[in-house]
């Protein structure tokens, strides 16, 4: 297949209310908005990223909706939390954060430091080998990650906020601070498979990295 190329980062400094400074809802329903990052009642992130929800209210659950980069909606459900609380999936912007219930302490809505590439998509008709370049700008600690859950899959699909991504079977490609070459399935890896898709998560840093995903091979006889 042709290869994929992906990037994530550089991110801006987290900042634990830059969506929603702290607030006590009384009741079910919407957080106001109001951080640095707002206008017009929409967060508007540097990069498509994780939001955090901090509060020692360990009751209730908060439903974050917005949109990725291409504008597609996406929306998850977040607790109950025991200090702070993130989301699985990357938000360009937020358009509401609720409560379902009245909240028993302040709650502040922002960004910690993570935030994943795209997904990329493999061919599971293809040959299973993948060779993964990550070449890297800045300070970054990042994790090459797999997964075989399918939010599209006709049998089995899987909610994009409920998928399992599973660290890379090469150590190197977990916690990596350079750039690296690594690769599921062949008789060089740790493991004869194919994920489904790959992204490549910064846990912290600065910086970026664009990761090069090429699948090896055609359809077999």
């Amino acid at each position: 297949m042709r290869p994929i190329v992906s990037t994530v980062g550089p991110l801006t400094a987290a900042s634990a209310n830059n969506i929603a400074l702290s607030q006590t809802p009384g009741a079910v329903g919407a957080l106001t908005l109001n951080g640095s990052t707002v206008t017009n009642g929409i967060a508007t992130l540097d990069h498509a990223r994780r939001v955090l929800i901090t509060t020692a209210d360990t009751t209730h659950t908060f439903t974050v909706t917005g949109t990725t980069p291409t504008g597609t909606t996406i929306s998850e459900v977040v607790g109950p939390i025991t200090t702070s609380a993130a989301t699985t999936q990357d938000y360009l912007t937020v358009t509401s954060v609720t409560i379902n219930g009245a909240a028993t302490a302040a709650v502040t809505v922002g960004t910690n430091g993570v935030a994943s590439t795209p997904w990329m998509r493999m061919d599971e008709w293809a040959r299973p080998e993948i060779s993964i370049q990550c070449d890297i700008s800045g300070t970054v600690n990042y994790t090459v990650q797999g997964t075989m859950d399918d939010p599209n899959s006709p049998t089995n699909p899987v909610l994009p906020s409920a998928v399992t991504w599973v660290n890379s079977p090469d150590t190197a490609a977990v916690g990596a601070t350079g750039a690296i070459q690594t690769s599921y399935g062949g008789f060089s890896s740790a493991a004869f498979l194919s994920p489904t898709f790959i992204r490549v998560t910064l846990n912290s840093g600065s910086g970026t990295v664009t990761a090069t995903v090429a699948q090896l091979g055609v359809v077999p006889y």
